[in-house]
C-alpha cells in the first residue's frame, strides 16, 4: 500500500484519557517511538491502520478493512452469532499477521457497540486473545465519541460558534457538540450516543416493500425510530440554545454518498476525505436511494453488494441529523476512530518519553 500523510489535528481533552496501549508482539518490553497501529472492530467493519510518526502527525504504511457484520442478528437475541464471530476472527487474524510483519511496536485494539451490547462480548474478546494474541478493549460510547473527534477534527470547516460532529456506525451513532467560545481548538461541550447504526436499524426496521411507495413508507419508519432516539439530545441542544452551524460527518454512509455526489466510477479517498458537500445534495441522494430496491442500489458505482442493503439505514440516520442540525454544508471525513487512536498513542508515548 502506498504511504499517505495525515493532516495534524488537535486532540480534545486529556491525551492520556482512555489510552490502554500494548507492546506488540505480546510480552515485548517498553517500545521506542516507532511504528504504531490502531485496530477498530465495529458492528459492521474491522479496520486496521499501521503508521509511523512524522513530526506531529503520521504516515500510514499499511491498512486493512473488511466488512464482517459482527453485530448481525444481535438485535434479535442479544448475542454474537457463531458465524459472525468466525468472520470477525478471520479478519482479526489477518490484522495480527500484519502487525507482526510490519514490526509494530505499539498497538491499541478497540471493540465498540456490538461487543458492548452482546451477552457473550467478553467471551469473544477472550477467544480472540487466545487465537491471535490481540487484546481487544471494549470501549465506552463516550470513549468512542472522543476518539472519533480526535481523528477527524482537522477537517472541520473553519468558522466560529458551535459545531456538530457525528459518526454513523454499525450498531450506534455518536453525536458530539463542539464549542470554540473559549478560544483555541474546539472542545467537546456535550455528546450523545443513540443505539441505532446501519446494522441495528436495518434489522429492527427493515427497509422492505414490493414497490417504491412501500419502500418509502419503510424509510419513513426508519426515520421516525431515529428521531425518537435523538429526542433527548434535541432537548439538550434547545436548552443550550446551540445555533446550527458547522457539521462534520465520518462514516461509510457519508463517504459513499459523497462518492455518488461526485459521480466517481470507483471510490477514491483522496477525492472524498475533506470534501464539503451541500446538505441539500445529501438529502436528495438519500431520498433517491430510499426509493430503490437493493439490486438497484447495488448496481450504482461505489455501493456494490456489500453496502446496498445497509446504506438506506445510514441515509435515514443522516437525514434525521440534518433535521436536528440544519447546516447548509456537510464536511466529509474518511477518518475517525483509528486516526484518533494513533494520535493519542503517539502523544502519550511522547509525553512518557
Amino acid at each position: 500500500m502506498a504511504e499517505r500523510a495525515h493532516d495534524a489535528a488537535p486532540a480534545s481533552g486529556d491525551p492520556r484519557r482512555g489510552v490502554a496501549s500494548r507492546s506488540w508482539p505480546p510480552g515485548r518490553g517498553q517500545p521506542a517511538r516507532g511504528t504504531y497501529a490502531a485496530l477498530d472492530l465495529g458492528t459492521n467493519n474491522c479496520r486496521l491502520l499501521i503508521a509511523r510518526a512524522q513530526g506531529d502527525s503520521f504516515v500510514v504504511i499499511d491498512a486493512f478493512s473488511r466488512i464482517v457484520r459482527l453485530g448481525e442478528g444481535l438485535s434479535a437475541n442479544g448475542r454474537l452469532s457463531e458465524a459472525a464471530m468466525d468472520r470477525a476472527a478471520a479478519a482479526l487474524a489477518i490484522c495480527a499477521e500484519k502487525l507482526r510483519r510490519r514490526n509494530v511496536t505499539l498497538v491499541r485494539s478497540v471493540a465498540t457497540e456490538a461487543c458492548r451490547r452482546a451477552l457473550n462480548g467478553r467471551e469473544f474478546v477472550a477467544r480472540i486473545r487466545a487465537e491471535t494474541g490481540l487484546q481487544l478493549e471494549i470501549i465506552s460510547a463516550e470513549q468512542e465519541a472522543r476518539l472519533a473527534v480526535t481523528g477527524c477534527q482537522a477537517l472541520l470547516e473553519p468558522g466560529q460558534g458551535p459545531a456538530l460532529v457525528f459518526d454513523i456506525g454499525g450498531g450506534s451513532t455518536e453525536l458530539i457538540l463542539l464549542d470554540d467560545e473559549k478560544g483555541g481548538p474546539p472542545s467537546i461541550d456535550d455528546w450523545f450516543s443513540a443505539p441505532w447504526g446501519v446494522v441495528s436499524l436495518s434489522e429492527s426496521v427493515p427497509h422492505a416493500g414490493e414497490d417504491e411507495a412501500a419502500l418509502r413508507a419503510a424509510y419513513t419508519g426508519m426515520r421516525d425510530r431515529v428521531k425518537e432516539a435523538f429526542a433527548p439530545f434535541a432537548e439538550t441542544l434547545t436548552r443550550r440554545g446551540a445555533r446550527p452551524g458547522r457539521l462534520l460527518g465520518t462514516s461509510g454512509t457519508v463517504t459513499t454518498l459523497a462518492s455518488l455526489h461526485l459521480a466517481l466510477p470507483n471510490y477514491d479517498r483522496r477525492a472524498v476525505d475533506g470534501l464539503i458537500v451541500p446538505a441539500e445534495a445529501m438529502r436528495d441522494l438519500s431520498q433517491r436511494l430510499a426509493g430503490m430496491s437493493v439490486p438497484e442500489r447495488a448496481s450504482l458505482p461505489c455501493i456494490g453488494n456489500e453496502r446496498a442493503d445497509l446504506l438506506v439505514a445510514g441515509c435515514a440516520i443522516l437525514e434525521t441529523i440534518l433535521d436536528l442540525w440544519p447546516a447548509e454544508r456537510l464536511s466529509v471525513a474518511d477518518r475517525g476512530i483509528r486516526e484518533g487512536i494513533l494520535r493519542k498513542l503517539m502523544a502519550h508515548e511522547l509525553k512518557r518519553q
